[in-house]
């Protein structure tokens, strides 16, 4: 079965284990958000067209992901509102993007908020104007529905994706006294959302060991406790525990509430949050605007972007770090900043499969595969009969060689039915897939992750760039 463009297999077609073909049904699809080519003109280092007209503006925001976003919310919520924020795609949004269809939204990659604890001042405040955080409690209808979580081991289903199947007394032991370590990381008050109110150098060891050396050093060989932590390191970083800094694996649970009511999720994921600053600050955003030079001037700097030379006293640099190079003048080069491409896809179901035993879920992951599983974005919904839904699947891959990236260029990426032996309940292909990557998500914690989080400073003098 030939379709589309592309071969999924080269990058993501395990992002559809477990999807079993039962008829010939031509399965539609597409790549979405596919800017790579004019990001390559930044990588290629391509020249552009001088600009043909100026504009002055006191701050550009260059970057619409949430970070962009957020920026132009505050900036107008304090009453300041001459400002432009300049985004490369047609959609703002960032990893934050949404699509809809005749069923449902859903979303493009991220899908949930972990619930902000008190520290959180600044993202609380901004749920607050959300409507999502009233008197200082949290909207019910924003919090996962239960069940929230499923993982599929051993032939069963479970609730969680912790797992609790097939333990022997050896993997409780070392689950209980794992849980109990990150317990007392939580208690120094060293591990916090945001990260900088508890950095210290009192646990700057763990940032030079991976997080499965330290997990081997306490005595954690349990199989089942060692996928968790690869899961979670996958789940939030992109990379395997063994290339994950041991202070970062840590920080993933150490950092989140004990009592965590959460997760805070909406059909369209994150995009709903998009949605919602898009109409406090839409009139403000300039989309299909790539920025391809940012440079100082005796008055501020000037950021080009297309045709346009925008003269401004300051700037929000809100893109990815790793194109700083390529747009700032003098910046230095970055040699050990890796990110993480992934894959996601948006799979629209003719109908709900049979559970098999088990209660469908906001999500459900499956032991040993290599994606992370997928969300459904119709478990928010009130509705009483629900009889078709979209899928979001995601998996995470490490870096590729550039050889390798070029490859995947060439590659179609139609969906192709399994036809190995599955491990867990067959279901039904959907009748339309979309996908949407490689993204690329926040940087890869690797080892020395503090050292390499704060941005270089190449000056003393005050900086009209700012940095997000």
């Amino acid at each position: 079965m030939k379709l589309g463009r592309r071969k999924f297999l080269g990058l993501g077609s395990a992002a559809l284990v477990g999807l079993s073909l039962k008829s010939e049904r031509k399965i539609a699809g597409s790549f979405v958000n596919d800017s790579f080519q004019i990001g390559h003109l930044l990588r290629d280092r391509a020249s552009f067209p001088a600009a043909k007209r100026v504009e002055k503006v006191p701050v550009v925001i260059v970057g619409g992901g949430i970070a962009g976003l957020s920026a132009a919310w505050r900036l107008r919520k304090r009453g300041f509102t001459d400002f432009v924020l300049l985004e490369m795609n047609t959609q703002p949004g960032g990893n934050a993007r949404w699509g809809e269809n005749e069923i449902t939204a859903y979303p493009w990659a991220a899908h949930y908020v972990p619930v902000p604890g008190p520290k959180a001042v600044y993202v609380r405040e901004l749920f607050e104007d959300l409507g999502v955080l009233k008197n200082g409690q949290w909207e019910e209808r924003y919090l996962a529905f239960s069940p929230q979580e499923r993982l599929f081991l051993y032939g069963r289903w479970q609730e969680g994706i912790e797992p609790a199947v097939g333990l022997t007394p050896k993997d409780r032991d070392q689950f209980r006294r794992l849980e109990n370590l990150f317990s007392e990381f939580r208690k120094t008050g060293s591990f916090t959302v945001p990260l900088e109110l508890g950095l210290s150098s009192k646990f700057q060891d763990l940032d030079r060991i991976s997080f499965s050396e330290w997990l081997r050093q306490q005595g954690f060989d349990s199989r089942l406790l060692n996928w968790y932590m690869n899961y979670a390191c996958r789940d939030d970083y992109g990379a395997l525990a063994s290339d994950t800094s041991a202070w970062a694996g840590i920080h993933y649970f150490s950092s989140r509430e004990p009592e965590e009511k959460g997760p805070l999720t909406w059909p369209e994921g994150n995009g709903w949050i998009t949605r919602r600053l898009l109409e406090r600050i839409g009139a403000n955003v300039r989309t299909s605007q790539m920025v391809h030079r940012i440079t100082q001037t005796r008055r501020g700097a000037s950021v080009f972007a297309g045709d346009t030379e925008f003269q401004s006293e300051f700037v929000i640099f809100a893109a990815p770090t790793f194109l700083a190079p390529y747009l700032l003048e003098k910046f230095p080069r970055l040699h050990d900043f890796v990110y993480s491409p992934w894959l996601t896809a948006n799979l629209t179901l003719d109908r709900y499969p049979e559970s098999r035993g088990a209660e469908p879920s906001w999500d459900t992951v499956f032991l040993d595969s290599p994606t992370l599983g997928y969300v459904d974005a119709m478990h928010q919904s009130l509705r009483t009969y629900i009889d078709r839904t979209v899928w979001t699947c995601t998996r995470a891959k490490p870096p590729a060689s550039p050889r390798k990236r070029l490859g995947l260029l060439e590659r179609s990426h139609s969906p192709r039915p399994r036809t190995r032996p599955l491990r867990h309940p067959p279901v039904r292909l959907p009748h339309r897939h979309h996908a949407h990557g490689p993204r690329h998500d926040p940087p890869r914690c690797r080892l020395d992750f503090l050292r390499r989080a704060s941005p270089p400073h190449s000056s003393e003098q005050p900086n009209p760039l700012r940095q997000l």
